[in-house]
C-alpha cells in the first residue's frame, strides 16, 4: 500500500530549488502538493501557529507592472515566512536603464534566496530564469499568470471540495490568465472552456499543450464562439477585464467586440444553480461583468483574492 508521507516528502524534495514559471513546468501531483501545501499554510495562519521556514532569507520583487495583490500578498507572505521581500521597480535598478536581464540575474543571485517578477513580455521571465542560480517565481507575465491560477484552483477546492470533474467556464479576452487556468484545469482533471470573439482568441499554442494535457488527465478543453455554449452547465464562471494592462489604447475597440461577453445574471442561467463566480481583479463593473454578479451571493472573488498570500506562501516555501 502507498505510503502518502513518503510520496508527500519525495515530492518536497523534487520542489526544493525549482522555478515557478509555469503550471505547464509541474507535474498533476505537483501541483496538488502545492495545493495542499496552501491549505495547510493557511490553516496555520489562521490558528496563528507560527511557521517561519525561511526565517533570514530574501525575496527580491521585480515589478514592471503596478500591483495590489501580487505585491502585498508576496511581501506579506514572505514577512510570515520568516523572511524579506525587498520591492524593486523598474525604476530602482539598472535594468530600467539597459542592463541586461541575465547580468541582473547574476548580480541578484549573489544577494538573494528567490526573485520574483512582474512584467510584460515571458521571455524577460524566462531570461531572469535561465540567468540566475536561484529560484525564479513568474508574478505575471503576457503568456501566463500562474500564482493567480493556483490560488483560483486552492478556493474552487475550499468551496467545492474537489477539483477533478468540475466544469470551468471562462469568459472574455483569451490573455495570460486562460491560458494559466486552461494548464491547470487540464492537468488537474476539470473540464474546461473558454469562449472569446474572433481575434481574442487563448494562444492555439497554449491551447494544443492544454489538450494533450486533457487527454492524459480524463478530462477536455473546449475553444468556443458563443459564451452561453462555454457556460452551459458550468460549475465556475471565471472573466477577466476586456483590456489588460498595456492594452487601454484598445478599450473602445475591445467594448464593441465583447459588447455580448458581459457575464451577467442571464448568461449565468446556463450554469448550474450552485456556481462560483470568479474573477482575478481588479475588476470594471457594468463592463466584463454585472454588479449583480460580481457582488452577489455566487460570488467568492475576495476569498480568491486572499488566497494568492496562501498559494504564494506554498511556493515559496516549497522552492525557497
Amino acid at each position: 500500500m502507498p505510503n502518502p508521507a513518503a510520496n508527500a516528502e519525495e515530492l518536497a524534495q523534487s520542489l526544493k530549488g525549482r522555478d515557478f514559471l509555469g503550471l505547464v513546468d509541474y507535474q498533476p501531483d505537483e501541483i496538488r502538493y502545492l495545493l495542499d501545501l496552501a491549505v495547510e499554510l493557511k490553516r496555520k495562519q489562521k490558528s496563528g501557529e507560527v511557521y517561519q521556514p525561511l526565517k533570514g532569507k530574501t525575496l527580491g520583487m521585480i515589478f514592471e507592472k503596478s500591483s495590489t495583490r501580487t505585491r502585498v500578498s508576496f511581501e506579506v507572505g514572505m514577512f510570515q515566512l520568516g523572511g524579506h521581500g525587498l520591492f524593486l521597480s523598474k525604476n530602482d535598478i539598472q535594468m530600467g536603464r539597459g542592463e541586461t536581464i541575465r547580468d541582473t540575474a547574476q548580480t541578484l543571485s549573489r544577494y538573494l534566496d528567490g526573485i520574483i517578477i512582474r512584467t510584460f513580455g515571458h521571455r524577460n521571465v524566462v531570461e531572469l530564469a535561465r540567468g540566475a542560480t536561484i529560484p525564479v517565481i513568474n508574478a505575471l507575465s503576457d503568456q501566463s499568470h500562474p500564482c493567480q491560477a493556483l490560488a483560483d484552483y486552492q478556493t474552487i477546492l475550499e468551496h467545492k471540495g474537489k477539483l477533478e470533474g468540475l466544469k470551468v467556464a471562462y469568459v472574455g479576452d483569451g490573455n495570460n490568465m486562460v491560458h494559466s487556468l486552461m494548464i491547470g484545469a487540464s492537468k488537474l482533471g476539470i473540464h474546461f472552456a473558454s469562449a472569446s470573439p474572433e481575434g481574442y482568441e487563448p494562444d492555439a499554442d497554449q491551447v494544443k499543450l492544454a489538450r494533450e494535457f486533457a487527454d492524459q488527465s480524463g478530462s477536455r478543453v473546449d475553444i468556443v464562439r458563443d459564451a452561453r455554449e462555454a457556460v452551459e452547465g458550468a460549475d465556475i464562471i471565471y472573466t477577466d477585464v476586456w483590456a489588460s494592462m498595456g492594452f487601454e489604447a484598445e478599450q473602445q475597440e475591445r467594448e464593441r467586440a465583447f459588447k455580448n461577453y458581459q457575464v451577467n445574471e442571464e448568461l449565468a442561467k446556463h450554469a448550474k444553480s450552485d456556481y462560483l463566480f470568479m474573477h482575478c481583479l481588479p475588476a470594471h463593473r457594468g463592463e466584463e461583468v454585472s454588479e449583480g454578479v460580481i457582488d452577489g451571493p455566487h460570488s467568492i472573488i475576495f476569498d480568491e483574492a486572499e488566497n494568492r498570500l496562501h498559494a504564494q506562501k506554498a511556493v515559496m516555501a516549497a522552492i525557497m
